[in-house]
């Protein structure tokens, strides 16, 4: 994995170099009778055609969008995502130890957020949220919903605590003896959730089949033993919740319009397709031109594809064209 990013890095930086003009005849290393220039390298690095494809692409998507939308983007938010990974990841120090490591610096790093947000913001602009969009994330969507959780790892001491709380054990006390969610149970297992993977305490894992059996609980109601597979493991895990407050979701989506079109967006600017299809039109916008034969077709899975027309499509056209203009005129 160290040999690949290496490897990544360095043709980013050779094609940093290359496009900027430095001379290809430069030498990067000598030996007894021998050299290797930038251009050796250069090449070396072009057999890899996979890597260095998807390398150039994007240099040219970076270029692109912080030429266009890097004004947008808003240094806050760049700030704080890079203390966000800071703190993530042992303070200051420790931090800047291991952006060394990856040879990066502060500056690099807060450019490569940059560049992450700036094509956010070129998503954002070909977005266009419309109505039924709102109606197919408000079919999954439930609004937040005030509870406390027990979370077991055996089914046996999932009854065992159910079987204390029916018989009058506060669910606080038995979920801050009891319960193996770290996050919640010193407070009694408190934990307010949506539809979403938004949570409060956050990163709180709270699995879909707990979450659609909570939603059907009344205030003060509290569930049976509620059991949940991890798909990437298998283990299962035992949930027991009771509802504080559950905010039914009612029949008027308009209700939840600013939630939900959070949502929509969150979910365009996720999706691959949506991607590739801006992506395409900004590529198009550009003109751009790849100069190296060996990399002319990096671009082609980005770009719409015009039809093609063959002389017996065409003929085929031409008789559907005649026959509409007879018909017409009946």
């Amino acid at each position: 994995m160290k040999n690949k990013a290496f490897k990544i890095a360095a043709v980013t930086l050779l094609g940093v170099l290359t496009l900027a003009g430095c001379s290809s005849s430069k030498e990067v290393a000598s030996m007894k009778g021998a050299k290797i220039t930038e251009q050796d390298l250069y090449n070396e690095l072009k057999k890899d055609t996979n890597t260095t494809g998807q390398v150039l692409t994007g240099m040219i998507l970076n270029n692109i969008t912080d030429k266009e939308y890097g004004s947008k983007v808003d240094t806050k938010e760049i700030d704080k995502q890079y203390n966000d990974m800071q703190e993530q990841n042992g303070g200051k120090k420790a931090f800047e130890d291991l952006l060394k490591q990856n040879g990066l610096t502060t500056k690099t790093y807060k450019e490569s957020i940059k560049s992450q947000l700036a094509f956010k913001e070129m998503l954002k602009a070909h977005m266009e949220i419309k109505e039924d969009d709102l109606k197919e994330t408000w079919a999954t969507y439930h609004p937040s919903v005030d509870t406390q959780i027990i979370k077991l790892d055996s089914e046996d001491a999932a009854n065992a605590a159910l079987k204390e709380i029916k018989d009058g054990k506060s669910f606080d006390d038995v979920a801050k003896d009891k319960s193996l969610d770290e996050t919640t149970k010193a407070d009694g297992g408190k934990v307010t959730f949506d539809s979403t993977y938004t949570t409060k305490p956050e990163h709180v894992s709270i699995p879909d089949t707990v979450k659609e059996a909570a939603y059907k609980l009344e205030d003060g109601a509290v569930s049976e033993v509620l059991t949940a597979t991890d798909m990437t493991t298998g283990a299962e895990s035992y949930y027991i919740v009771k509802m504080i407050k559950n905010q039914k979701k009612g029949n008027d989506y308009k209700k939840f319009e600013k939630e939900l079109t959070k949502l929509t967006e969150e979910a365009k600017l996720a999706d691959p397709t949506f991607q590739q299809e801006v992506i395409g039109k900004e590529l198009e916008k550009a003109n751009v031109k790849i100069a190296d034969k060996d990399f002319k077709d990096i671009l082609t899975p980005y770009l719409p594809q015009k039809e093609v027309k063959t002389e017996e499509s065409s003929k085929a056209d031409k008789k559907e064209d005649k026959k509409e203009e007879t018909d017409s005129t009946k």
